[in-house]
């Protein structure tokens, strides 16, 4: 059924990436394949592909298709996948647990690999959930509507397979780890879940790249890079590969909204990709026609390059970088707090106050969750981001956050 499903929604498009195994991607056929799996993944027929639903099922057999296709060996506990389970707690203060075995939320990674007889293993990331009909996280204000979530994150899928299909045919010095993340919407559950259960060895592991929201590339080609100050060796070999003039966006932390961060906090370096944020995101209006194929391809070759410029240095050095706490060097703010990036509940959950800065001064503590920030409401990290850049040094906002279960309010000077 998924083959059916599969050519019934792309059908034109897959008439355009038909080609031998054994010949390399060309231009034309890699943006073909981008569509053509943005447009599947992002279809209402997948109903937003919220992790333990049918669509997120379809979705990862679709990518496990693709893997297989391309040649890839299958590298989960299940042949391409792996399984993993999410308990909830009935107490929202509490955070979920992930793991084998109870009841819950059952999820699945998706994960292929290119065995080049390497010491070295380079982790090629994305997740492929979304939101399925919205709930906690959407920022839809009308009746229940499906998320195809096409920038968030099938144009980082799409991706991740481009890139797999490109690998497959060079000759490189390192493995190639390729994975499909579900869960990541609620809380980086299946990054987190695959670092504590690895199917291969960590310590092996070189760096990892991330890829979440790459569909939007800017009339000025800007390309956000995070994750850049966790290895030495990044920051020239970005400028060397960037050959198409994109315009560089970067930042050092290698803390943020996404999968990047569970490999970074097993320290490994880590890189994410972001075409940047726009008024679609987490709605019902993020679909597949409004991607820039043209960009995500500009974004794929620019990444191809990139391995292979790293591929001349040895096993990269780690870095722990100084900014862990989620606040973008755009910002001319910082609210002074290390967010917990694997909270799933409703709003910005504190997992750390620094030294005097304005949280500490308000009398903000870890574990208070942010709720409110002046006119803004925080229902995840990305709100409380957005929330955060219209304000300006000086400025006074009435901030709303939960502690222990009990609302309260506090007046915080930025």
């Amino acid at each position: 059924m998924k083959y059916l499903l599969k050519y019934s929604v792309v059908a034109v498009a897959l008439v355009l990436v038909t080609w031998s195994c054994s010949t390399a991607p060309t231009d034309e056929s890699l943006k073909a394949s981008l569509k053509a799996d943005v447009t599947f993944l992002a279809a209402d027929d997948l109903g937003g592909r919220a992790i333990g639903t049918d669509g997120e099922r379809k979705a990862a057999e679709y990518l496990a298709s693709e893997f297989k296709e391309i040649g890839l060996q299958p590298k989960g506990t299940e042949g391409y996948f792996q399984p993993f389970t999410v308990s909830k707690p009935t107490n929202p203060h509490e955070e979920a647990v992930i793991g084998t075995d109870g009841e819950g939320v059952t999820g699945r990674n998706v994960i292929g690999y290119i065995d080049n007889k390497s010491e070295n293993t380079i982790v090629i990331g994305a997740h492929f959930d979304h939101l399925g009909m919205g709930g906690n996280g959407s920022l839809h204000r009308g009746d229940s509507a499906i998320h195809n979530g096409a920038d968030d994150n099938a144009s980082g899928t799409a991706a991740l397979v481009a890139l797999a299909r490109i690998l497959k045919h060079e000759q490189h010095k390192s493995n190639f780890l390729f994975i499909a993340f579900s869960g990541e919407e609620n809380g980086l559950w299946g990054s987190n879940y695959f670092v504590k259960n690895p199917t291969i060895d960590l310590t092996k592991v070189n760096y990892m790249i991330n890829m979440d929201m790459v569909g939007r590339l800017n009339g000025e080609k800007t390309l956000a890079i995070n994750g850049v100050g966790t290895s030495p060796s990044f920051v020239t070999s970005l400028e060397l590969a960037n050959t198409d003039t994109l315009k560089l966006v970067t930042s050092e932390s290698g803390v943020g909204p996404s999968d990047h961060t569970s490999f970074y906090l097993q320290d490994l370096p880590v890189l994410h990709f972001f075409t940047g944020q726009h008024e679609d995101y987490h709605k019902p209006s993020d679909d597949s026609e409004l991607i820039n194929y043209d960009g995500l391809l500009l974004v794929v070759k620019y990444i191809d390059r990139l391995v292979d410029q790293l591929d001349a240095e040895p096993k990269l050095a780690f870095t722990k970088t100084k900014d862990s706490t989620g606040d973008s060097p755009r910002f001319t703010v910082s609210l002074g707090v290390v967010p917990d990036y694997l909270y799933d509940g409703k709003g910005m959950r504190i997992d750390g106050v620094s030294e005097d800065k304005p949280a500490q001064a308000a009398g903000l503590l870890k574990g208070d969750v942010v709720i409110q920030m002046g006119d803004s409401t925080i229902v995840d990290m990305m709100s409380y981001m957005r929330a955060l850049s219209a304000f300006q040094k000086g400025d006074e906002v009435l901030l709303g956050y939960e502690r222990g279960g009990e609302k309260k309010e506090v007046k915080v000077t930025l």
